[in-house]
């Protein structure tokens, strides 16, 4: 009796697994191929969407390092910040909103109140113009995309020309 459910356990467990591999290979079958386009144009395109994705990812994840290492201690590894002392960076349009304004205020700190979601946040913020122009823009889309957020990412040209003005 043993032998005869262990058999059959193991008869579903290969049913299982074959109906995994199948629907993981995707929707094509034997001998079905891709429509060919003119000049590999759609293979090219798909070959530069797929690069783009895998560098805003990259992005994305050294954004994320950034943030831990210098702005977590005071906005929070959830991005509520603290009341009364540090902004939320969470589902907040001060944060999906003005790219400039927010490149200024990592650039240059802020020592002035900032009024984000109707309340006042006071505490000092310190400028983090050592950080290079990839690793604000990094930090940025990171935040501007995490949290409850969904804006455009932070490019290292749009850094760049905001750092220029304050030199």
């Amino acid at each position: 009796m043993q032998e005869r459910n262990s058999r059959k356990y193991s008869q579903i467990g290969v049913a299982i697994l074959f109906l995994l591999l199948v629907a993981c290979g995707g929707h094509q079958t034997e001998g079905q191929t891709q429509p060919e386009t003119a000049n590999g144009q759609e293979a090219a395109l798909q070959g530069k969407s797929a690069s783009a994705l895998s560098e805003r990812t990259a992005g994305m994840r050294a954004g994320q390092v950034v943030y831990d290492q210098y702005c977590a201690t005071c906005h929070q590894t959830n991005g509520d910040g603290v009341p009364n002392l540090n902004p939320p960076l969470a589902k907040t349009d001060y944060v999906t909103g003005d790219k400039e304004r927010l490149i200024r205020i990592v650039l240059n700190g802020s020592n002035e109140g900032l009024e984000v979601n109707g309340m006042v946040y006071s505490n000092a913020m310190p400028a983090h113009s050592f950080l290079s122009d990839e690793d604000v823009a990094n930090v940025l889309s990171y935040i501007r995309n995490s949290f409850g957020n969904h804006a455009d990412t932070v490019s290292v040209d749009e850094v760049r020309q905001v750092r220029a003005t304050l030199e």
